[in-house]
């Protein structure tokens, strides 16, 4: 098989286009700390207000000073229905699922992550003002699913 010379050029073209939009995309995850899924924490769907920490959920300040929001999201709601942390500290949620797949997206922040039946899931965000940020279900779980909502609350 023979290639023309612009062929050939533009083959190259494409291939290097394509090598640079890789490295590009490779670099930058690995600086800004994104890694593969790994090492899931698991959960009985049907025991989670039996399971710890589950079977307490709320805000939690743990051992080295920092703190903890456990999470339970239901059937159009979460489980505490409002939460209260402290500004300017770092604050990890911890959240499963205990009927359908939900998400949890605090409005303003970029803490989003899924709700999974059987799956726990951990993010950590450190609020720098007060006020109130809302949470919001971005999976459609149901025919109330557009009243799924809580508030967390941000203090001094």
């Amino acid at each position: 098989m023979h290639l023309h010379k612009f062929e050939k050029i533009w083959l190259a073209f494409g291939i290097i286009a394509l090598i640079i939009f890789l490295s590009v995309v490779g670099v930058s995850a690995f600086h800004q700390g994104h890694t593969p899924s790994g090492g899931q924490m698991t959960i009985d769907s049907e025991k989670v207000n039996e399971t710890k920490p589950f079977n307490e959920p709320g805000l939690q300040q743990k051992e080295d000073g920092s703190y903890e929001v456990v999470m339970v999201a239901l059937t159009f709601g979460y489980k505490p229905g409002k939460v209260t942390v402290p500004v300017g500290e770092e604050v990890t949620f911890t959240i499963t699922s205990e009927d359908v797949v939900h998400s949890f997206s605090i409005v303003g922040t970029n803490v989003n992550m899924m709700a999974v039946p059987g799956q726990i899931n951990h993010k950590t965000h450190t609020f720098k003002e007060t006020g109130t940020y809302l949470v919001i279900c971005n999976e459609y779980c149901g025919n109330g699913h557009h009243f799924m909502s809580t508030e967390i609350e941000v203090v001094e």
